[in-house]
């Protein structure tokens, strides 16, 4: 099989291209420039890997997600980066041929291939509420999962179960980590996964062929160590206690934050207010919409997306949005009290000193 550079020596691309085509993947990989000559080599020399796409029970978000991908783009990755060998969804062969090639591809390539998987299994009734290729998915995902190197989890639905597990979950519908036990699994969540987000981490286990470091959650800490809230560019009305109050009243308009409106920011853990979407264009906070938290688990069943977050104790400023402004509007008080005394005292040590010096002055005299 190809590797990636002699891919794009094929297609005309030049050496010059290819080397700033790997400072571009450092880049959005959050890597140091020491890490581009590893990437460069690791392209010249590795074959690309195969790749085995699976779909459960879900919408079809993470693929369009996936296929709008601007940095690198979703074309390079499917096309140079990786074998995206079968793909129910992309894939021009369909029926027979199609899972001719899947048996295929897992024959010859045993335990070296890489199996993302969109959706997640129902097991209730043996798992028919979700039939493929005439048998349950839960069977299929089992058989596929047995001799690859490593799974992803694409999305809320295959990394925490999403919408379909929601009570009562009469399906039993199931996260992939919950079935397969034996495998590495890096989960992707987002509901759905922001497209740069997914060509990274793919990009990732191409380049370095290991798995990238993870949370104790089981995501890539590349994209998934802040909150939304911490690099959000309304974060400093919230710290000054300037919130929207209603849809479209003054303060929305003049761009405050949105966490009185339900606004999950600041227990939300993902890359939406730094990567953004649509090339980096917006996100829903940007857009004017609260953050509705779908990268955390069991975000669908924690009631309304509109009900306000109760008790946020974050670098020890305030317990609630209520008393945000109140604890602010103190800590000035407080500072400015401070300053008064301190200028107060050294007034008086100032007017000491002058009147003794002028009584030593007299008595020399």
């Amino acid at each position: 099989m190809e590797t990636f550079y002699e891919v794009m020596r094929r297609k005309g691309i030049s050496r010059r291209s290819f080397l700033k085509y790997c400072s571009l993947t450092a880049t959005s990989l959050g890597l140091a420039p020491s890490f581009i000559p590893h990437i460069a080599h690791a392209m010249e020399n590795k074959p690309r890997t195969p790749v085995l796409w699976l779909h459960g029970l879900e919408c079809t978000c993470c693929t369009e997600s996936f296929i709008r991908s601007a940095h690198p783009l979703a074309k390079d990755v499917v096309l140079s980066m990786l074998s995206l060998d079968y793909d129910d969804t992309l894939m021009a062969a369909a029926g027979h041929q199609a899972e001719a090639i899947l048996e295929e591809i897992m024959t010859q390539y045993k335990g070296k291939y890489i199996l993302a998987v969109e959706g997640n299994p129902p097991l209730n009734e043996d798992g028919m509420f979700c039939i493929q290729s005439g048998k349950p998915f839960v069977e299929k995902l089992k058989r596929v999962a047995k001799d690859s190197k490593a799974i992803i989890a694409w999305g809320s639905c295959a990394s925490w179960g999403c919408v379909q597990a929601a009570k009562p979950n009469p399906t039993q519908a199931t996260p992939i980590h919950k079935v397969i036990t034996d495998k590495p699994i890096i989960k992707v969540p987002g509901c759905p996964p922001i497209p740069e987000v997914m060509t990274g981490v793919i990009t990732y286990m191409l380049t370095f062929d290991r798995v990238p470091e993870l949370d104790r959650q089981g995501r890539p800490k590349m994209f998934y160590s802040q909150r939304i809230h911490d690099k959000c560019y309304r974060r400093p009305h919230f710290d000054a206690g300037q919130f929207v109050e209603s849809w479209d009243d003054e303060s929305a308009r003049k761009g405050y934050c949105l966490y009185k409106m339900g606004c999950k920011g600041p227990t939300t853990y993902n890359a939406c207010s730094t990567v953004q979407w649509n090339e980096g264009t917006s996100f829903p906070i940007k857009a004017g919409h609260g953050c509705i938290g779908c990268s955390e688990e069991g975000f669908w069943d924690r009631g309304s997306f509109y009900d306000r977050l109760t008790n946020i104790r974050q670098f020890g400023i305030e317990s609630n949005a209520d008393k945000v402004g109140g604890t602010a509007a103190a800590i000035v008080g407080a500072t400015v009290a401070a300053h008064a005394a301190i200028s107060v005292a050294k007034r008086a040590r100032d007017n000491a000193a002058a009147r003794k010096q002028a009584a030593s002055a007299s008595n020399n005299a």
